[in-house]
């Protein structure tokens, strides 16, 4: 109780958050569970209310349960996926209250103090709630009191809204797990014959404490209001966007330029706070007919710093039609990344700082994904020695090594004319006849028996470096399992 106000705790509990989550996009008749691996086993993670009425329950392995309910629906279960919806259910319960905290994995807790009567009492906030989430398809059970312990208890066992007061007498009689211990201490204390909450109240305090220690009591007196206990809310995540709305519009290129130089100043500072580098921009530029236009811009790296991010986005500003004028600038960050603080060399970085731009620059006329790298790949098979990443989503590697040298443009094979193991005399390659004059070799390569690859059934290949008359420099291989000569490669 504060300033002569009673604290009042809501407590949501979502018995099959999961199953609910998914019914909502798929409904499905009859029995239905959401499995996953658990000891090296696959258990039934959450069910909806028809595959419980036919004797499931979580935690049965799967094949049991298909043996009991043949006619069981079931679909893998993705608890990041029923974080992500529990933090959007809070997001939705701050229309009650601003404090509105997680409550483990399937629960909310809300601090609705002094908030009620906007929704006419106690008693039409509850129903409120209850009606929406029934219309939502969301299985919810409500408990309410002075303290979290108590509303957690009444949500989990049997639900009900406790009268401001005595704690004692709206939770005593329920059991001693409702004070939120762990499963061993609830199994102990029944077997001493406390078996609720009122018979752990009136017994001794000192020999309780000493055998299951300090955590039972404290559990208790948060529960019956004598130990305060903090609800913290959920942190929005930040919203990296400025916005400008000027007096008077304007046309011109370098105005547009100069206000979001502005707002890229003011959306820096936020990322730097946050030892955060954005990828994406938007420049949303709305004009005086209501009509917008975005310049999006994509980053080869996470970038924060407003001098080298501005430049970048003339490009864009240059093909925007500003009609009779534009009054509102918007900046946004759409996407954002990690990027810690570094110890950086003026030596180093600023080559690579340059490079970033340059990759930035080409991919807004051609696309990111089209600039691209080469990569070293563990393989000694010519095709699996080298990756092709996007420049802009990949680092420079090392580690480029080959036992003898390889031609910088490589090529499908192409088969040519010739007989037995050493390289022909002459041949005739692209239209052209061609002598050669040295040949080095041979290297045999032979295939990954582990990967299946429909190039190298032939088996064995005998590379040779050979040096044309011509002045080719190319790279032949023969097959002596299935005898052909090809030519796969030429050198610079």
């Amino acid at each position: 109780m504060f300033d002569g106000i009673t604290r009042r705790v809501v407590s949501l509990w979502f018995p099959r958050l999961a199953s609910d989550r998914v019914l909502r996009a798929r409904p499905a008749e009859g029995p239905f569970a959401l499995t996953l691996i658990q000891s090296n086993a696959n258990r039934l993670y959450c069910l909806n209310r028809a595959a419980e009425d036919q004797g499931l329950n979580r935690g049965m392995s799967y094949a049991d349960a298909r043996a009991f309910c043949p006619d069981l629906i079931s679909q893998p279960a993705h608890p990041q996926a029923d974080e992500r919806f529990l933090i959007a259910l809070r997001r939705w319960a701050t229309r009650y209250c601003p404090w509105v905290g997680l409550e483990g994995r399937d629960g909310l807790v809300l601090d609705v103090t002094g908030a009620t009567h906007l929704l006419g009492g106690e008693a039409a906030l509850i129903e409120d709630i209850r009606q929406r989430f029934a219309r939502a398809g969301i299985s919810v059970r409500i408990g309410m009191g002075d303290t979290r312990g108590a509303a957690w208890a009444l949500a989990r066992h049997g639900g009900g809204v406790a009268a401001a007061g005595d704690m004692l007498a709206a939770i005593g009689k329920l059991p001693v797990a409702a004070l939120r211990l762990e499963e061993n201490i609830s199994v102990a204390l029944q077997r001493l014959g406390l078996r609720t909450i009122a018979d752990l109240s009136h017994a001794p305090r000192a020999p309780l404490a000493r055998r299951f220690g300090a955590g039972l009591m404290m559990r208790l007196d948060q529960a019956l209001g004598t130990q305060p206990e903090d609800i913290s809310p959920l942190a929005d995540p930040p919203h990296y966007g400025t916005r400008m709305t000027l007096p008077e519009p304007i046309g011109l290129t370098s105005d547009v330029m100069a206000g979001t130089a502005r707002l890229l100043g003011q959306l820096c500072t936020k990322l730097k706070a946050q030892e955060a580098g954005a990828r994406v921009l938007t420049l949303t530029l709305r004009r005086v007919d209501q009509d917008s236009q975005q310049v999006e811009l994509r980053l080869a790296r996470p970038l924060r710093d407003p001098h080298r991010i501005l430049p970048l986005f003339q490009r864009g500003v240059d093909a925007v039609d500003a009609g009779f004028g534009i009054d509102q600038l918007r900046l946004e960050a759409t996407q954002v990344e990690p990027l810690p603080v570094q110890q950086v060399s003026h030596v180093s970085v600023g080559r690579q700082d340059k490079l970033d731009d340059l990759i930035t620059r080409i991919g807004t006329r051609i696309g990111l994904e089209n600039v691209q790298r080469f990569l070293p790949a563990d393989s000694h098979i010519p095709e699996r020695s080298f990756l092709i990443a996007p420049a802009a989503y990949s680092q420079p590697e090392r580690g480029w090594s080959a036992p003898r040298p390889r031609p910088l443009c490589l090529f499908p094979p192409e088969p040519i004319a010739g007989t037995g193991p050493h390289p022909p005399r002459q041949f005739r390659w692209r239209r052209m006849s061609l002598t050669i004059g040295r040949a080095t070799g041979p290297e045999r390569i032979a295939p990954e028996w582990w990967l299946s690859d429909e190039s190298w059934r032939s088996g064995l290949r005998d590379y040779w470096q050979v040096e044309t008359r011509q002045g080719r420099r190319l790279w032949l291989f023969h097959t002596p399992q299935n005898p052909g000569w090809f030519v796969q490669g030429e050198f610079a």
